[in-house]
């Protein structure tokens, strides 16, 4: 189940909405079905809270921002990657 941290248009953000935590433990009371998180989930710090709460964390936009900001494919894929692992570190740090 895909649960939108706020409502709005989605894009990296300075932090996840505060009332994703209300909207996952809400999810969860109708069924048995994992629920994941996203939308403004840009950052390892982001990755961690939402980690704390959720079954998964979802992330779009930001990895669209780092290969739309690179000078060329390469770096943006190396952009992504590092990305990548910093939010990965941030959901391991839970």
């Amino acid at each position: 189940m895909y649960a939108a941290s706020l409502m709005g248009v989605t894009g990296t953000r300075e932090s996840v909405g505060e009332r994703a935590q209300d909207l996952v433990r809400r999810t969860r009371a109708t069924g048995d079905l994992p629920v994941c998180v996203g939308i403004g989930v840009s950052t390892p710090e982001h990755a961690r809270q939402v980690a704390g709460f959720a079954d998964g964390v979802i992330v779009g936009s930001a990895f669209v921002k780092r290969m739309l900001d690179a000078p060329n494919e390469a770096a943006g894929l190396e952009a992504v990657r590092t990305l990548a692992g910093e939010l990965a570190e941030g959901v391991r740090k839970r």
